[in-house]
């Protein structure tokens, strides 16, 4: 077991280390193609608290700034001391795109919060303001009740 979990670290280090070159590398350079099981990416604020973390099942880096993941999760935290979480996102697969920070594909969604869930295909989701967008299918709902919602 415990050599079974240092095996996934090294992997995990590794492609930590080939990551970056894949994602920073210039145009004309060939294409480096890095695969990694049981991915997972940490995002923090400024001030050093968690932000958000991006996994998967498995990522592919297939361009300089472009990851394919398979089973998708981001969970998106309060970015403040108290690190709890405000939303969780999944989908079987979609991209990422690390210089706009910014997540989607033709796939199938969820997102689920305290409030609510929501459901579709063909979405985009930005870091930037946590702002989803989802163009097909969209199905919300909600668990408050909404009190003078139709006056």
């Amino acid at each position: 077991m415990r050599d079974s979990l240092r095996m996934g670290g090294r992997a995990l280090y590794l492609f930590c280390l080939l990551l970056p070159a894949a994602l920073l590398r210039g145009a004309d350079s060939p294409a480096l193609q890095t695969r990694q099981h049981n991915f997972a990416l940490y995002l923090f604020t400024p001030e050093g608290y968690r932000s958000m973390t991006l996994g998967g099942d498995e990522a592919q880096s297939v361009s300089k700034d472009q990851l394919n993941i398979v089973n998708l999760v981001i969970i998106a935290f309060s970015g403040d001391a108290a690190s709890r979480v405000t939303s969780v996102l999944r989908s079987p697969a979609a991209s990422f795109y690390n210089k706009e920070q910014r997540a989607g594909g033709p796939a199938a969604v969820d997102l689920i919060r305290d409030d609510c869930e929501i459901t579709g295909e063909d979405w985009t989701f930005e870091r930037a303001g946590e702002k989803i967008t989802i163009r097909r299918h969209v199905r919300v709902q909600f668990k408050e009740q909404l009190t003078g919602f139709l006056k």
